[in-house]
């Protein structure tokens, strides 16, 4: 299972990041890294499937997945630098396997 993180847009002091669509702007700049075959025609009009922006608990946030390490270390190391620079919170995400479907 890929191992992913959280850039929230809450800085370690806990103020709200502003502007209000930087998770829109952060995701639209890496749009052109994905994995190789994904995309088509239109990749260029979508988000990457490896840096995406979400809402977790009211909180605009991205997720980075850490395969953009390998794909480019170079878009990943901006991302986490992005998120220093910024003093921005970054979680560790964490996969809960649901329980069986019981019929």
């Amino acid at each position: 299972m890929a191992s992913e993180f959280f850039i929230l847009g809450l800085t370690t002091d806990g103020k709200q990041f502003r502007p209000s669509d930087w998770a829109e702007r952060l995701c639209g700049v890496m749009s052109c890294f994905r994995p190789p075959g994904t995309g088509g025609r239109n990749a260029h009009l979508q988000y990457s499937p490896l840096v995406r922006p979400t809402m977790t608990n009211g909180v605009k946030a991205v997720v980075v997945n850490e395969s953009l390490k390998e794909i480019e270390p170079m878009a990943y190391h901006f991302v986490r630098q992005f998120a220093t620079d910024n003093k921005l919170q970054m979680v560790e995400a964490c996969h809960v396997e649901l329980p069986a479907d019981k019929r």
